[in-house]
């Protein structure tokens, strides 16, 4: 039987820290999109004066991750997006544990992203034309303290 890789229309977000919920009153919320699952390591270059070839050592150095953004169809009454990041002071951040799940056929995660201590950085209101014909979306980009990726 062959393999064939998942499709990216089934996800789910997911908070892990439900006492005190993001978005709703379910700890499962739905978006339409999901970007910025990026994670990479710096480069150090290196060289002293004794290396006898001309360019330099690379070491790995420090990993940084992207922002991440979420987008979902606006829905009268539901204005979290903006209350989480109003929320932000100076040093006073609520900070949420993430589940980012890529689900199989029989709705299983198959791969999970666990995002650390996400806090919003930037909401963005859908763009409005008189003659569009689209759901309204909002996004929310998410600062983030690291990303760690499973394959279940």
């Amino acid at each position: 039987m062959a393999a064939f890789p998942l499709p990216v229309f089934r996800f789910q977000v997911a908070e892990t820290a439900p006492a005190d919920p993001l978005l709703t009153t379910d700890t499962t919320i739905g978006f339409s999109e999901v970007s910025g699952l990026t994670q990479e390591v710096q480069v150090i270059e290196y060289r002293d004066g004794l290396t006898p070839q001309q360019s330099a050592m690379k070491m790995p150095g420090i990993q940084k991750v992207s922002n991440i953004t979420l987008k979902r169809g606006i829905v009268k009454g539901h204005n979290e997006f903006y209350t989480w990041l109003n929320s932000v002071k100076l040093n006073t951040i609520k900070r949420k544990d993430l589940v980012i799940s890529l689900l199989d056929e029989n709705n299983a995660p198959a791969m999970v992203w666990n995002v650390k201590q996400a806090w919003p950085v930037k909401v963005e209101g859908p763009s409005l034309k008189a003659g569009g014909n689209e759901i309204a979306v909002e996004s929310i980009e998410l600062a983030h303290e690291g990303l760690t990726v499973s394959i279940v």
